[in-house]
């Protein structure tokens, strides 16, 4: 169970939480950027990836971009999350990541070494070759872009943006880690497993795809769990209700963190989905066997709210109508 846990405290340290409260600005600046649809664009800004049709299949395209504070807590640990981000972003949708390009800019050539060791690193664990890219050389500040390009079944894309009424959610984590040493709020589940657990762990969402098993996903990101879910449910236009006693979570006390502290964390390897209660078991069996911890937390309802409640007691972490966390206008699937 959580020990002393109290649903306002959570809701409250999500709400304020900089991996959220940083969002906020997605929604203006895709109204600055946003053009006439285009017939081949299936869905764009507040999904994982840019979803792009060809014929039976579809291209999918994302970038992410690493903090500056995690670049200057560990160089290495950077490099390697701007690989693993954006192996996520096709993983998230059910799809197969092909290749990445990457934008360096470095203050010190030790710094460019670290980064580019860790990108290295990640390349080879998942399989996903780095092609290209651009440097500046002479600026003075060092940061790490990465972009990737997937491709899945055009009937097989999982979005962000269809969740329904009545689904399950579903929280899927690798518990087998370790809060990251550089930085407090990774949990790092990755670095240390071999390619062949990594690469079937991320096999997972492409099964789910291909059977069509969930009605939406997302990769768990800076945000944490609830707040990643808050993003989901904000572009499906819809709302949920939590049991924060259903999240899964490794030994707190063993590794010397709080239930608030683990709920903002960034996971390595997590996923925040959701389907029909009758696809849910078969969802978090196929999880478990890759060897992640999987388990229904709740349910996605009309309310706009996302909630969350332990031991009878309920409060509202985002009401997603007022006030969303991107607060993306429209909703992001075009077609």
């Amino acid at each position: 169970m959580v020990d002393n846990c109290s649903p306002d405290s959570v809701a409250r340290s999500v709400r304020e939480y900089e991996g959220v409260t940083r969002k906020r600005g997605i929604g203006e600046l895709i109204e600055c950027l946003r053009i006439n649809d285009q017939p081949n664009v299936v869905a764009s800004f507040g999904e994982d990836a840019a979803v792009i049709r060809q014929d039976d299949n579809a291209l999918l395209l994302a970038a992410d971009g690493i903090w500056s504070k995690l670049m200057e807590a560990d160089p290495f640990w950077a490099g390697y999350c701007a690989v693993l981000v954006n192996v996520h972003d096709i993983a998230a949708m059910g799809g197969t990541p092909l290749a990445m390009v990457d934008i360096l800019s470095f203050t010190n050539n030790t710094l460019r070494n670290e980064v580019t060791r860790g990108m290295q690193a990640a390349s080879k664990q998942f399989c996903v070759p780095i092609v290209g890219g651009h440097l500046h050389p002479d600026t003075p500040y060092s940061v790490i872009d990465v972009a990737i390009l997937g491709t899945v079944k055009m009937n097989d894309v999982i979005y962000s943006s269809t969740a329904e009424t009545g689904d399950r959610v579903v929280a899927a984590i690798d518990l087998d880690g370790r809060v990251h040493p550089s930085c407090i709020l990774n949990w790092d589940s990755v670095t240390m497993k071999p390619a062949e657990t990594v690469r079937k762990q991320i096999g997972v969402m492409q099964e789910l795809a291909r059977r069509h098993l969930v009605t939406a996903g997302k990769d768990i990101s800076n945000p944490g769990v609830i707040g990643t879910l808050g993003m989901l449910l904000e572009v499906s236009k819809k709302g949920a209700a939590i049991d924060l006693d259903r999240i899964p979570r490794p030994d707190l006390q063993a590794h010397n963190i709080t239930f608030e502290h683990w709920v903002r964390m960034y996971p390595g390897m997590g996923f925040i989905l959701t389907c029909r209660e009758e696809h849910t078991a078969e969802v978090c069996r196929l999880f478990e066997e890759a060897g992640m911890t999987a388990q229904a937390i709740g349910e996605v309802n009309d309310s706009s709210s996302l909630s969350v409640s332990y031991r009878g007691v309920t409060t509202s972490v985002f009401d997603l109508q007022q006030e969303g966390i991107m607060r993306i206008i429209s909703g992001a699937k075009i077609v």
